[in-house]
């Protein structure tokens, strides 16, 4: 068992959505913009990760500028070395 292959079989996740819901996803599947139902679920699930965790890298920066406040000298070498590789460009 050493040598063996680790496979990871996809966890099934059964809800119930009212028949609206339902109706539009159909819809989104007729109009070919997915395979099946289960692909926009999936799709549906993976956008709402993803948000959250978007969301969280945003508090988590937030949440730094709020122990480590930005000093008013942080932006002015950044502005001043732009400037000057703007001025090197040969336009």
């Amino acid at each position: 068992m050493r040598d063996a292959i680790l496979v990871r079989i996809p966890v099934q996740l059964v809800t119930r959505v009212p028949d609206e819901t339902a109706d539009a996803v159909d819809g989104l599947v007729h109009a070919g913009l997915y395979a099946s139902r289960s692909d926009v679920v999936r799709a549906g699930l993976y956008a709402v990760v993803e948000r959250e965790r978007r969301s969280a890298v945003g508090r988590s920066i937030v949440d730094g500028y709020r122990r480590v406040p930005q000093a008013g000298d942080d932006l002015s070498w950044p502005d001043t070395a732009t400037a000057a590789m703007i001025a090197e460009e040969p336009w």
